[in-house]
């Protein structure tokens, strides 16, 4: 039961509340502006540095018929096109920025299946002169949808490349779109067909005013240890020991240069692939294609130095390629960690340093 007592139902005297208020202001004159709005956002004015202002009473109801004209846009603040007195840290130029995995549907050219339109992830940089506050991000997201409908895969990064690296007034810029691109691929003996999706990414670079197109694939195979293999087969034939080969999913993501006029199709980097390492994982598997799957993986039993070298060996035999880059990594069945490789040709993928957390990027979620 709740007793009201005279004294708490008092009003205030003025003289109690101008008392209060001192006390307040006080503390205020004190205190940090964080602990005051989170005493009460409407404090702030009471601090000493600043005058007694009445706290804003603004509008809660979103306004759905306001329009904003040409005259009211151009009050807007544009803090990221703000002079270089606004620019915080060192006064360096930034060799990236710009938006990353902004997704929309583009058109791409196939060699056999006609045209295909697959959500695509963009990522889009500009160089940033060290005097320049920053860009505006929207742009290279305009540029995308100017062009979207328009053309075809590289005619989409060149176009929008040459709009917003006009339009941001950089020198150097970089693109590239990812996507998942489908193909059939049949069983290796029931006759059963299935998609298989291939991770691919189309880059364009400009730097110094030259351009380079690089296409990125990911190709997911089952590597067979060549010296587990053996061992098995001699704990067979030594001492009737049944014993089998450790063979585990590896991928490999193949970067090339595109060079030369003709053109290298998406179906042409697979099955270069194919060829060098044929045993892809399958999409559509019964009995005797698993069977024939064993029996692929033990006659084409490979390290991934071999992995490296057998898809480096494709990339030279093919003119439309010019510099390139093997990554591998075979996800080993054995250890508990991975087994990894990286051949490169070339000034394009030559590097020092390898990102820290590359090979991590290597595995593959059916």
């Amino acid at each position: 039961m709740n007793i009201h007592t005279p004294e708490i139902d008092r009003k205030p005297s003025r003289e109690e509340a101008a008392e209060a208020l001192a006390l307040l202001r006080k503390w205020a004159g004190k205190a940090h502006d964080d602990e005051i709005a989170d005493l009460d956002p409407a404090l702030v004015g009471l601090a000493s540095d600043a005058g007694l202002t009445p706290y804003p009473s603004l509008r809660r109801a979103y306004p759905e018929d306001f329009d904003a004209d040409t005259a009211y846009k151009a009050t807007l603040p544009d803090l990221q096109n703000g002079p270089s007195s606004l620019i915080k840290g060192a006064n360096r130029s930034i060799q990236h920025v710009g938006i990353s995995n902004f997704r929309l549907p583009i058109r791409y050219r196939t060699r056999d299946n006609g045209d295909l339109t697959l959500e695509t992830s963009v990522t889009g940089t500009v160089s940033l002169d060290a005097d320049k506050k920053g860009i505006n991000m929207s742009r290279i997201m305009r540029s995308f949808y100017a062009h979207a409908d328009k053309t075809f895969s590289f005619g989409v990064i060149e176009a929008a490349l040459d709009d917003y690296k006009a339009d941001l007034g950089s020198f150097d810029a970089r693109i590239s779109m990812a996507f998942r691109f489908p193909m059939k691929l049949e069983s290796l003996r029931s006759g059963l067909s299935g998609y298989q999706y291939y991770d691919i990414a189309l880059e364009l670079i400009e730097t110094n005013g030259v351009r380079r197109k690089i296409m990125h694939l990911d190709y997911v195979y089952s590597s067979t240890c060549p010296c587990s293999l053996e061992l098995s087969e001699h704990a067979r034939r030594e001492r009737g020991q049944l014993a089998t080969p450790h063979s585990q999913r590896s991928v490999a993501r193949i970067s090339v240069e595109l060079t030369g006029k003709s053109c290298l199709w998406f179906e042409d980097m697979v099955e270069m692939c194919r060829a060098a390492v044929p045993t892809e994982t399958q999409v559509m598997v019964k009995r005797e294609d698993e069977q024939a799957f064993a029996e692929l993986n033990a006659a084409n039993p490979i390290f991934v130095e071999d992995a490296a070298r057998l898809f480096a060996e494709g990339c030279q035999r093919d003119g439309r390629i010019g510099d390139y880059r093997v990554v591998a990594s075979h996800q080993e069945s054995l250890h508990s960690h991975d087994a990894v490789s990286v051949l490169t040709e070339g000034e394009t993928f030559a590097a020092q340093s390898l990102d820290p957390k590359l090979f991590s990027t290597l595995f593959h979620v059916g």
